[in-house]
Order: C-alpha cells, then structure tokens, then sequence
C-alpha cells in the first residue's frame, strides 16, 4: 500500500505530504541551526555600530560549495533513486507475470466468498506480500543510511514501530476505499476512470481533513508550544498574514531525527502550525519566523487547493490512459495473469504498474508545478518579514546540516526535485527586495497591517 499510495498521490510530491514543509520530506527535511547561521556570516565586532551591523545584514549571503560527504549523499542518493524507481516496477511485473496476483486473488475468493470481502482480503495478502518485499530496500534508506550519514536519532524498535503503523494505516485505508474504484469499473466499463478520479478528489479532501488528528499523531507526540513568546509571535506574523484562529503545535521529533522542520497541515478546522521541537532548539528567531512565513504563505495563496486540483487531473489523466491501454495487455498476456479484464481484483498490481510509470514520465511537469509553489511561498515569507538575510542564512543552514547539494543537475531537478534546488533560494533571498526600491509588493494586499 504505500508504494501504491505514494504513486497514486503523485509521490507524495502535490499532494502535500507532510502538507506544505519547507524542503522535501523525508531525506530532505528542514535541518535549520544555529551553528551554520553563525557561520553564514561574521558576528557583529565589539563596539561595532549598528549601521555596520545592518550593512553585514543586508551583503549577499555566498551559496556554500557542497563538502565531500554531501557529495557522496546526493550521489548515493541518486543511486538509490534508480534502483527504488526499478524496483517499482519489478515487484508489481513479478505478481503479473508469475500467476501469484492470480493465486492471491484465488485465496481471497475461498475466504471472503462475497465481492467486498474477496476485494479486501486480496488487498491485505498483496500488501503484506509487497511491504515484505520492500522491506530490506526500505530498511536501508529510511534507517541505515540516514545513521549512516549522521541524521538520525531513530532506534530500530522506533523505526520498525512506525514502518508497521504506515502498514496499518495503509491497510485500513484501502480496505475502506478500494472497493470504489473495483465497483466502478463492473459497472461503467467505459466511464469508470472519470468517475474513480472524480471521486479522488473528496477522497484526498478528507485526507488532508483527517491527516493531522488521526494519523500524524500515531507516528510522533503533539502537544501545545512550550515557548509561550515564540508562540505568540508566530500567532502575530499569521495574523499579520491573514489567518486567524491558527492553531501552534509542538511535536516531538528529537527521537526520530537531527533534522529539524515546520510545516503547516490540515483544512478547515483542523488546519494548524506544527513545529519539530529540534527546530525550536536550534533556530534563531529571525530565521524560524521566515520559515512560518514560508508555510503560511501555502494557505494564504491556496496551495492547497491548487495541490488538490492538479494531483485529481493528474489522477484523471492517468486512469484515462490505463483505461485506453490496459486492455489490449490484459488480452495478450491474460493466460500469464490469471486474468482476462480490468475489473478483476488481481489486476491491483497492473494498475501499479501503470501508475508508476504514469508518474514517473509525467513527474518533470508534476515537479514543476511543486517548484513554482515552493518558490512562490519563498517569495510570500520575504514579503512578509522583509528579512533577506534570515531567509538566506537559513537555506545555508538547510545545506551544511542535511548535507544539501545547492545546485544539481538539470535531470536531478527535473526528475527529483520537488522544491526549487538550494542554490536558487539563496540566490533569490539575495536579490528579492523590491520594498527597497518602491516597488510594489506582489502579495502586500494580502497583508494586514496592525
């Protein structure tokens, strides 16, 4: 399930995964600290003046040539991604070709006797096959190598707890919702992929709704801000921002990560401000209230929207290709699937398949619309605290702490890179200031004044 969920969301990569935070999660997340902030710029001297203080605030901050061990991390990194993207389609081509999808489906059948139970039954057997199967490649990236490099604090007892909850929740959600589609296509053979995607829209509504209160807290502790000052400036900059009734919570992350990060989640009623507590620990000021500008800049610009608007037509088209597609392979290879139509449960791991390369053709234009997000809530967190050197100082932090690699590679960026790489920011928080030549601000109507 969560190699599927993550496909059909678009590798997490719209559909706001750990809703808007500031780098990509989870390799990639915020590492913001004081240390790198002290050396992204020289220390006011003794009886300096603070017109030479303001002068160091306001000079270009240099984007930082990567070190030998980033570079081995990107690279590493890349690797990886390759084989993570084979190993996508090896796994669901291995159900198919050898009959097992089939057998699943024939097990299924004997247990669950009626349609909603067979369909379930199935889900469960291919989930628990296919998370076994995922698990050494999953072990090392998501444990090994992040102690390897030095950005995990994670015990193997607390990783295998959370990767055994993702399971659980992935196994509940599509035991809850994958009838829909399956029903769908018994009974509109022709119509069912417009249907399944219109109905992928409230399906990632309530997502996004139930996210923060149901399943974030499963996985790491919430609780309310501990800093009372901090918190009420953070209230104040959102207020200032146009979002009123914000909610700041504090969570307990120290035990998974050295990184930090911040992010804002949810719709509605349960939209909220979520802080790493090593992000408190480790941040200035200064640059923690950009970060918030950045995040609230998501819902103040509606990203979220935008996010969901663009995964269900990206969904859409997709499900109109397998549905223009999928039966002439179904037709030509049905006596080595065990299958002879779509609507047959077994064919899950085709329309894995499908998905994954789906995705990965179409991920440069997926990519590109998160990049222009990203940089548009960069832009807005600018505007809103006016702090170029902050802003700045804080990406060099996100380098040097989480072994960043400032500027890669055009097919890196086209194919990986969900936020604009870190160079770019750097560069841009050098030159954006438009207040100081009277120039107007792009979203200063959005602005309240206090």
């Amino acid at each position: 399930m969560e190699r599927l969920t993550r496909l059909a969301c678009i590798q997490s990569v719209v559909l706001l995964p750990a809703s808007w935070a500031l780098a990509p999660p989870p390799a990639q997340a915020v590492v913001l600290s004081a240390g790198p902030l002290a050396a992204a710029g020289p220390a006011p001297a003794a009886g300096s003046t603070d017109a030479q203080a303001a002068g160091r605030a306001s000079a270009p901050v240099a984007v930082p040539e990567p070190d030998e061990k980033a570079t081995r991390y990107h690279r590493s990194g890349n690797v990886l991604w390759v084989v993570d993207v084979l190993w996508g389609v090896a796994v669901p081509a291995l159900f198919l070709f050898t009959g097992f999808s089939a057998r699943l489906r024939g097990w299924a059948q004997r247990l669950g006797r009626k349609w909603f139970f067979v369909v379930a039954l199935y889900f469960v057997f291919w989930s628990l096959v296919s998370y076994l199967l995922d698990w050494p490649l999953a072990y090392y990236a998501g444990f090994v190598r992040q102690h390897d490099y030095g950005l995990s604090n994670q015990t193997f007892a607390k990783w295998f707890s959370d990767s055994l909850k993702g399971l659980a929740v992935g196994l509940v959600g599509g035991v809850i919702f994958l009838w829909v589609p399956y029903l769908l296509l018994a009974k509109s053979p022709r119509r069912w992929w417009l249907y399944t995607g219109l109905a992928a829209v409230p399906f990632l509504v309530f997502l996004l709704l139930v996210s923060p209160i149901w399943i974030e807290p499963l996985f790491n502790d919430f609780g309310p801000m501990k800093d009372k000052q901090l918190e009420s400036q953070i209230l104040a900059l959102a207020s200032r921002a146009g979002i009123e009734g914000s909610r700041v919570f504090e969570v307990r992350k120290s035990v998974d990560t050295k990184e930090v990060n911040a992010y804002v989640s949810g719709l509605g009623d349960t939209k909220r401000i979520v802080l790493w507590d090593t992000i408190i620990a480790k941040l200035d000021r200064s640059p923690l209230l950009f970060v918030m500008g950045h995040e609230m800049g998501h819902y103040v610009l509606g990203h979220t929207l935008q996010g969901i608007v663009f995964a269900a037509a990206l969904i859409l088209l997709g499900l109109y290709v397998i549905h223009r597609t999928a039966g002439g392979l179904i037709a030509r290879w049905r006596a080595r699937f065990g299958f002879g139509e779509l609507a047959d449960v077994a064919s899950l791991p085709l329309l894995s398949l499908f998905f994954g390369v789906f995705f990965l053709l179409f991920a440069p234009l997926a990519l590109a619309f998160s990049r222009h997000l990203e940089h548009e809530a960069d832009r807005f967190g600018l505007e809103l605290t006016r702090d170029n050197h902050a802003a700045a100082t804080a990406f060099v932090a996100l380098q040097h702490e989480n072994l960043g690699y400032p500027r890669p590679s055009l097919l890196y960026k086209l194919w990986r890179s969900s936020h604009p790489p870190l160079g770019e920011r750097i560069d841009f928080c050098n030159s954006y200031r438009p207040w100081e030549h009277g120039e107007p601000l792009k979203y200063g109507d959005l602005f309240r004044d206090h």
